[in-house]
C-alpha cells in the first residue's frame, strides 16, 4: 500500500510514510474533539497500529496534557521537526503548538495568515516516519485554520473526516454545517460520533441521558453517512485525560472503553472501502 505522500498528485516529503490521514472535525467547541482524537489514537495503537496525532487546534492545544507530554521538547533533524513520542515503544507520536510555547499558559494571539502558515509548516516539516494513521485534531468551526489544513493535506488524499457531536440540538445543528463544509471542500465523511452520550454511573453502570440521546445517530441518518457510535460521559475517562493515562489499557470494563474500541474497529474495517 502506498503512503499518503506517494499517491498521485502528492509531493514527496514528510508524509510519504503515512498510509492514512483522518481529520477530526466539529462545528462547535466543547464537544470533545481532542478527547476523541486522543482515545482514537490509543485504541488504534492497541489494535497494533502506529499512529501520529497532529494537533492544529492552535488556540487550545490540550492533547499534550491528555497524553502526559507537556513540557517535552521538539527537536530538529535533517527532514524538519521530530514529533514527540509519548510511549517507550514510539507507537504514538504527537506534534502540537503546545510544544512551541515558552509558557503553557501563554495565549496564541495570531491573525489568520500566521496560523495558516504554521499549519502548512506542520504538514510539510514534521518528520513522521512510517505511520499507519495520522489523526488531525482541528479547532471548532469552519475557519481559516480548517481551510489551511484541508488545502495543505489535499495532495495527500486524506482518508476522510470524523465528525464529533454531542446529543443536543444546538450541537447537532452546528455539526450539520460542518458536513456542508466537507461537501464544499470535497472531504469524504467517514462517519459521526456522538460524544457525552449519557452519564455512565461508576457504581451501578446505569446510563443517564443528561443531554438527551440520539441526535448524532439521527444526523448521520439524515446526512446519509455512517454512525460510528456513542461515547458516554465516564468519570474514569475524564480522570485518565486529566492525568495523562492510557484509558484504553487501564479500564477495559468501562462502557466508554467498548464504545471507543468499537469506533476504532469500525474505522479499520471501513478503510479499504474508503480507499476504493
Amino acid at each position: 500500500m502506498a503512503g499518503a505522500g506517494e499517491l498521485a498528485g502528492a509531493e514527496p516529503g514528510n508524509l510519504s510514510g503515512v498510509r492514512h490521514i483522518i481529520l477530526v472535525l466539529s462545528g462547535k467547541g466543547g464537544v470533545g474533539k481532542s478527547t476523541i482524537s486522543t482515545e482514537l489514537a490509543l485504541a488504534l495503537r492497541h489494535e497494533g497500529k502506529k499512529v501520529g496525532i497532529l494537533d492544529v487546534d492552535l488556540c487550545g492545544p490540550s492533547i499534550p496534557r491528555m497524553l502526559r507530554a507537556q513540557g517535552k521538547a521538539v527537536h530538529q533533524c535533517d527532514s524538519g521537526w521530530v514529533p514527540v513520542f509519548v510511549d517507550q515503544e514510539q507507537s504514538i507520536s504527537l506534534m502540537s503548538v503546545g510544544f512551541l510555547l515558552e509558557n503553557p499558559d501563554e495565549a496564541v494571539v495570531w491573525r489568520g495568515p500566521k496560523k495558516s502558515a504554521l499549519i502548512k509548516q506542520f504538514v510539510s516539516d514534521v518528520a513522521w516516519g512510517e505511520l499507519d494513521y495520522l489523526v488531525v485534531d482541528t479547532p471548532p468551526g469552519t475557519s481559516d485554520e480548517h481551510m489551511a489544513t484541508v488545502e495543505a493535506l489535499r495532495p495527500y488524499r486524506p482518508l476522510g473526516a470524523l465528525m464529533v457531536t454531542t446529543p443536543q440540538a444546538v450541537s447537532v445543528g452546528d455539526v450539520r454545517r460542518e458536513l456542508t463544509f466537507c461537501r464544499k471542500t470535497g472531504l469524504q465523511v467517514m462517519g459521526v460520533v456522538e460524544n457525552m452520550s449519557g452519564f455512565a454511573c461508576p457504581h451501578c453502570a446505569a446510563c443517564t441521558n443528561i443531554f438527551s440521546r440520539g441526535g448524532g445517530e439521527e444526523l448521520a441518518r439524515r446526512a446519509g453517512v455512517p454512525f460510528l457510535g456513542s461515547v458516554p460521559l465516564d468519570p474514569e475517562l475524564s480522570r485518565s485525560l486529566e492525568e495523562g493515562r492510557d484509558f484504553i489499557q487501564e479500564f477495559p470494563k468501562s462502557p466508554a472503553f467498548s464504545a471507543l474500541t468499537s469506533i476504532a474497529r469500525e474505522i479499520l474495517n471501513a478503510t479499504p472501502a474508503l480507499l476504493s
